[in-house]
């Protein structure tokens, strides 16, 4: 039977309506905040005790890549000017905080992410990988969850709920862009924004769907090992019309894109947030 998004959908698109209109919901008891350090965005969202969504922000980055932190007073500023702009919107100081990493990345590295949620002044209580993440958000208790971020694609496979599988390979939009700059002859800051462009989509998709293919291809590699009725995309670099097309077409199977695919990993990082 085929997995209902309805209210996912609903509380995605609620959530980013609250980040571009700068307002925040009614919330009840202990309000909890997910950090997602991404390759090309820092996201921070804050859900009450009953996992709805309250408010969030956002920040163009490149302090972290393919889950390594690069710039980390970089980091820690950028995390602490959100975290000051959502304390002067709520009125409250946000202390409970949790992160997420890509599968497989080194214990140090870990550490790092870690780090910066310690510096920006939250109390860390929890790290999560991204696709699991993710998978809080959708309500999944089976299949795949693909996080298609900036600098690598995660893979976590769920069987009756519970992880069975994690993999991350660096293939993500930074390939995409990387792709679309030379194929223009422009620099990869003209290539970035040309892709984010969403009038453009129709010139920038023909010339990345090889990253798109060798993205399924590993996604294809998992799944022979551990076959699933259903694939889900999220993460910003699957916001492109034609992406679960070409991943249908290369795996054979069904595949999802939720609402606002960019916030799913940071609102699933916030329900991950313990106390």
């Amino acid at each position: 039977m085929e997995h209902d998004m309805t209210q996912s959908n609903a509380t995605l698109l609620e959530f980013e309506r609250l980040i571009a209109e700068g307002r925040f919901n009614p919330w009840k008891g202990t309000l909890r905040t997910g950090i997602d350090l991404g390759t090309a965005n820092i996201v921070l969202a804050v859900v009450d005790e009953e996992n709805r969504p309250v408010a969030g922000a956002t920040f163009p980055s490149t302090v972290v890549r393919d889950g390594i932190v690069v710039d980390y007073m970089g980091a820690v500023r950028a995390v602490t000017r959100l975290k000051g702009e959502l304390e002067g919107l709520l009125g409250v100081t946000l202390d409970a905080g949790a992160c997420a990493i890509p599968p497989g990345i080194l214990s140090g590295n870990v550490k790092a992410i870690g780090n910066v949620v310690e510096a920006a002044n939250f109390r860390l209580t929890e790290v999560v990988d991204e696709p699991t993440a993710a998978a809080s958000v959708l309500d999944i208790r089976d299949g795949a969850v693909v996080d298609v971020g900036g600098g690598t694609t995660g893979i976590s496979i769920l069987k009756d709920g519970k992880v069975i599988f994690t993999d991350d390979e660096p293939t993500g939009g930074t390939h995409m862009t990387l792709v679309l700059a030379g194929f223009h002859g422009c620099t990869t800051q003209e290539a970035e924004v040309m892709k984010r462009d969403p009038a453009q989509e129709s010139n920038v998709f023909p010339v990345v769907k090889p990253v798109v293919e060798k993205m399924a291809s590993i996604v294809q590699r998992c799944l022979m090992k551990h076959p699933v009725e259903t694939v889900y995309v999220v993460g910003g670099a699957c916001c492109f019309t034609e992406f679960e097309r070409v991943f249908e077409k290369c795996l054979g199977i069904p595949v999802r894109k939720p609402a606002a695919p960019l916030l799913v990993t940071p609102l699933g990082i916030a329900m991950n947030c313990k106390m």
